[in-house]
């Protein structure tokens, strides 16, 4: 799987020159943590949620102060045609939580480390689905062989046997 098969597009994006005010209302509008500064498709930086509480809101700016200023830049990227595992050593490495995602030098999405949170648990419920139905069918034929074994010292008696552990 790409890194494009689970980015979001368009990015949420602001010009340089907008202030910490109006990327604020922004993300609020918006609802989401951060928003990319950038100018048409040229990327200049990221601005988190965090970036506005300790570099704009905890010295005083003003929130008329262009987010230039408060901005993390030069952002860490990744390519549109990288492998899902690179963004995962990305994250990794860096401790970021959302990449912008270019395209050569073009900003075409954003990932966040959600997304692959939600591609996990999505394979994970894809793999467990037919196993969970599985154990249920089989269930309903009667007591398997964990049924027989004996309870062991100190267990609870009124926990399941599959569940004493």
């Amino acid at each position: 799987m790409r890194v494009a098969d689970l980015m979001i597009t368009p990015p949420i994006a602001v010009p340089p020159h907008a202030t910490v005010r109006q990327a604020a209302r922004r993300m609020d509008r918006e609802a989401v943590g951060c928003v990319l500064v950038a100018e048409g498709d040229t990327l200049h930086g990221i601005l988190t949620d965090r970036d506005l509480v300790v570099r704009a809101l905890a010295p005083s700016a003003t929130p008329e102060s262009p987010v230039s200023e408060f901005m993390s830049a030069p952002a860490v990227t990744v390519d549109v045609a990288d492998d899902l595992e690179a963004a995962y050593q990305v994250f990794r490495r860096t401790g970021v939580r959302r990449l912008p995602v270019l395209d050569g030098h073009r900003l075409v999405g954003l990932l966040a480390v959600d997304d692959l949170f939600l591609d996990v648990l999505q394979r994970l419920s894809d793999l467990l689905g037919p196993l969970s139905f599985s154990v249920l069918r089989e269930g309903s034929a009667g007591p398997g062989p964990a049924a027989h074994r004996p309870i062991p010292s100190g267990a609870r008696h009124d926990t399941p046997v599959e569940h004493r552990r």
